[in-house]
């Protein structure tokens, strides 16, 4: 028998009927689903020192499980002495298995350990059924070494839906187990 994460056999089992019921889908093909995470740190001080971006790569796959490439400018900006092709950040795209394992440790480990912690805004979603995340310290993930970090960055996470609208990706986002602020 081969290994299923958690969270993929709850949305199977759990989720898909729940939605079903919610929204009234007569296909099971029609419940929306989450097809990707996008995880992505920008580095601004790396036109000045180059491995810092080295440590955001380090850091997002220590947190991801999967290995982070760096992302490169596209144009010139001259009033942030930034040149086309510098590399300005780090990002990894999650899918599958390793997707459904960080969102189970980011919902059930990284986001408790957050100071002060009420749930996440509910006003990230883009209006097409995607919605991003951003956080403040990295030291929320139990990955990362206090110790050995050198600056205490945020990070973007991006949840990329297969739902239509931002009701229903709300409802397949808090079926999943993201808490959100109740208003």
């Amino acid at each position: 028998m081969a290994y299923v994460p958690r969270l993929k056999q709850e949305y199977k089992e759990r989720v898909v009927k729940a939605l079903q019921e919610e929204f009234g889908y007569k296909n099971v093909m029609q419940v929306p689903k989450l097809e990707k995470i996008v995880v992505s740190r920008g580095v601004g001080a790396a036109v000045a020192d180059k491995k810092l971006i080295d440590y955001a790569v380090d850091e997002l796959t220590l947190i991801t499980g999967q290995k982070a490439i760096t992302t490169i400018s596209k144009k010139d900006v001259a009033a942030f002495k930034l040149r086309k092709g510098m590399p300005i950040g780090a990002k990894v795209t999650l899918r599958g298995e390793k997707m459904y394992e960080f969102l189970d440790r980011l919902v059930t480990t990284a986001l408790p350990r957050v100071r002060d912690f009420q749930g996440i805004k509910a006003t990230g979603f883009d209006g097409r059924g995607n919605y991003s995340l951003g956080i403040e310290e990295q030291i929320i993930f139990p990955e990362i070494n206090i110790d050995k970090i050198n600056k205490i960055n945020g990070m973007d996470i991006t949840f990329v839906t297969s739902a239509e609208t931002d009701k229903e990706s709300k409802s397949l986002l808090t079926e999943l187990g993201l808490p959100f602020k109740k208003n």
